[in-house]
């Protein structure tokens, strides 16, 4: 199952996220996925070495 999401984002970021979709010839709903899932993994990573650290 898929969930819609509306976000705001700021100007500069939202032409930033449209001219990286053209270059790259990608959508933007897969780039924001996709990032938001390495961001979460970076998250998840960071918290895993913190409780493994002495």
């Amino acid at each position: 199952m898929r969930a819609v999401l509306s976000i705001s984002l700021p100007e500069k970021l939202a032409k930033e996220l449209d001219a990286f979709a053209k270059e790259t010839g990608r959508n933007k709903s897969d780039i924001v996925r996709e990032s938001l899932s390495l961001y979460l993994w970076e998250v998840r990573m960071k918290r895993l070495k913190k409780q493994l650290r002495p």
